[in-house]
Order: C-alpha cells, then sequence, then structure tokens
C-alpha cells in the first residue's frame, strides 16, 4: 500500500526561536530528514514539512515538544523527544526540564534530562538507600551528587559523603607512587569533577576543608557510623558481597545514602562476585530501599554512545545463548 502524502508548515515564535530549533547550518532539521526519510525546507519562522503523512506528524511533535524549552537547545533534545514519540511516551521535555534539583555556582540549573533520570530522582527523595542502576553515561553519579547538593544547601544533612573501591581488583594502593592522597585520587577524580562543577571550586575547596564534603576510598568506611550524611558510593559494582554490607551498616541517623554502579562493567578477579549484584536479590524487597534501573535511552553523552551500550548488551545476550 502506497504512502500517503501531505504538507504541513510548522510555525516558530520568531527568529530566534526559529535559529534555535534549525541549529548549526540546520543540522537538526537535516538529521530530521534522515531519521524520518521526509524534507523540512526553513522560510523564516516557518518550516515547511513534507512527506508520508505518519513521519510528517512525528516530526511535527517533536519539534512542538523542543520548541517549548526556553533555553538553548542540544542534539540530545532531538534525540530524546524522538525517542518518546516513537515509543508512545507522552511526557513532555519542558515537565522534565520544570524539576530544578539544584542551581549550580554559574547558574546553570540542573534538572533530569529524561524519564528515567526524573524517576531517579524521585527514588532517591523518596528513600533513605537508593540504587542507581545503568550503563555509563545515564548519569547515576551527577545527578546523585545534585541531590545531595541540594540537601546540604536546605540543611537537611550536615555533610556529604563520597567513595569508591579506590582500585577496581581489590584495594590494593602500595604499589602506586606517592602518599595516600595520591594513591587515590585518579580513582576519586570524576567526583571531584562533578562536585567543582556543581558548587565550584571555590565552595568545594572551602566546604572540604572543614570536613563538610569528605572524600575517601570505600576501606575507610569501615568502623564508622555516619549521622546526618548524605552518603553516595559510586563503582559500586566492584564491592564485594562483604564490601557492600559494610557499607550499607554504616549508615546512622538523619542519612540518606545512594548506591550507584552499572553490572556490565565488572572489574572484580575472577570468581569474585559482585556485591551489587547480590545486593539486588537480598534488598529488592525491604521498605525504605528504592532501586532504579537506566537503560541505554537514558544515556546523555553522545548519541554513539548509546549504540555501543546497545551492540555489546546484544553481544553479550548472543554468548549467553551459545554458553
Amino acid at each position: 500500500m502506497a504512502q500517503q502524502a501531505t504538507e504541513i508548515v510548522f510555525t516558530l515564535a520568531d527568529i530566534a526561536q526559529a535559529q534555535a530549533v534549525s541549529g548549526k547550518g540546520d543540522e537538526n532539521l537535516r538529521w530530521l530528514e534522515n531519521q524520518y526519510g521526509i524534507r523540512v525546507i526553513p522560510r523564516g519562522i516557518d518550516l515547511i514539512l513534507s512527506g508520508d503523512t505518519e513521519s510528517v506528524e512525528k516530526v511535527r511533535q517533536i519539534l512542538e515538544n523542543v520548541a517549548g524549552l526556553d533555553r538553548e537547545l542540544t542534539a540530545h533534545d532531538f534525540h530524546y523527544a524522538s525517542e518518546l514519540i516513537n515509543t508512545g511516551n507522552g511526557v513532555s521535555l519542558r515537565e522534565l526540564n520544570s524539576e530544578t534539583i539544584v542551581t549550580t555556582a554559574r547558574g546553570r540549573q540542573l534538572y533530569p534530562k529524561t524519564q528515567g533520570q526524573r524517576e531517579y530522582v524521585q527514588t532517591i527523595n523518596s528513600n533513605v538507600i537508593t540504587f542507581g542502576i545503568g550503563p555509563a553515561g545515564t548519569g547515576k553519579t551527577f545527578l546523585a551528587m545534585a541531590v545531595a547538593a541540594a540537601a546540604l544547601k536546605k540543611k537537611e544533612v550536615s555533610r556529604i559523603i563520597l567513595t569508591r573501591p579506590a582500585v577496581e581488583a581489590g584495594e590494593h594502593l602500595g604499589f602506586l607512587p606517592g602518599d595516600l592522597q595520591n594513591k587515590v585520587d585518579p580513582y576519586l577524580r570524576p567526583l571531584y569533577d562533578a562536585l567543582y562543577e556543581i558548587l565550584g571550586q571555590e565552595q568545594y575547596l572551602k566546604l572540604r576543608e572543614k570536613g563538610v564534603i569528605e572524600i575517601a576510598p570505600l576501606a575507610y568506611m569501615r568502623g564508622r557510623t555516619l549521622d546526618d550524611s548524605f552518603i553516595i558510593l559510586d563503582e559500586a559494582q566492584n564491592t564485594t558481597n562483604e564490601q557492600m554490607k559494610m557499607f550499607l551498616t554504616r549508615l546512622g541517623y538523619g542519612s540518606k545514602a545512594v548506591v550507584t554502579g552499572d553490572v556490565t562493567q565488572i572489574d572484580l578477579p575472577r570468581g569474585k562476585k559482585s556485591g551489587l549484584v547480590i545486593a539486588g536479590r537480598i534488598l529488592k524487597n525491604v521498605k525504605g530501599i528504592g532501586f532504579c534501573y537506566l537503560t541505554e535511552s537514558d544515556v546523555v553523552r553522545h548519541p554513539l554512545v548509546q549504540r555501543v551500550i546497545k551492540a555489546y548488551a546484544e553481544f553479550e545476550s548472543e554468548q549467553q545463548d551459545e554458553a
């Protein structure tokens, strides 16, 4: 059956919005054309859409979604708006962007960029312990940092504690050069970088000096009780079961914890089971503990990262089937 062709005009608010929607060198319009097999011709504040009726309507909905944003548009906005349309998800980008978590030192508002990220933030806010599990680039750690910074600003907690396994295969730091700080810095650098962006370097250093922010290897959590704190355990897929139990039992009064990890990137020695995987089985029905599973659709890095993650997942699934 031949597809029915149609032509419609999508009118934008003004030239500034038309330029923002079109992108540099009309790159956003070209992407829509390639993705949906239609023509998109800019004429001042009008976009002329022509092609088969179904595809034209999808592009119209995408344009309506991104045009509703009152900020600078990114390629991710178009990619994610397209995914929302293709999956029939009725959430709007404007709705997602309205839920500001915290404002950075530079005045940039941080907010969930996908429906999965939105559910992740909601899970953190409504539970004492939250497990954020998903592939690289889904914002697991950064969003947890943003929620922690917001809690600190509101005086809901008095300090932020960030930890991760210091070395992927165990925590043997002796072979690295320098003192303890030099040894662990490379493994904790992603945490520093996130806090620099959220708090600003000057504020971060001030809070770090006062002990309001603490960053330490997981091994240094043993024997402590952490009250009135927001605690984030990063790269938790590389904890053993014993380490995970030790960390979870550090939680004191007035504290909240977020555990993040990617179960497809476990670097433990052969024969060692991931504490993150085991915790998912043991704690899934415990009140006060929430689990949020992010997917490749929540990746907010380069669109190619989504395709890489999907390709690896398919390959690993095939390997398991063959085994």
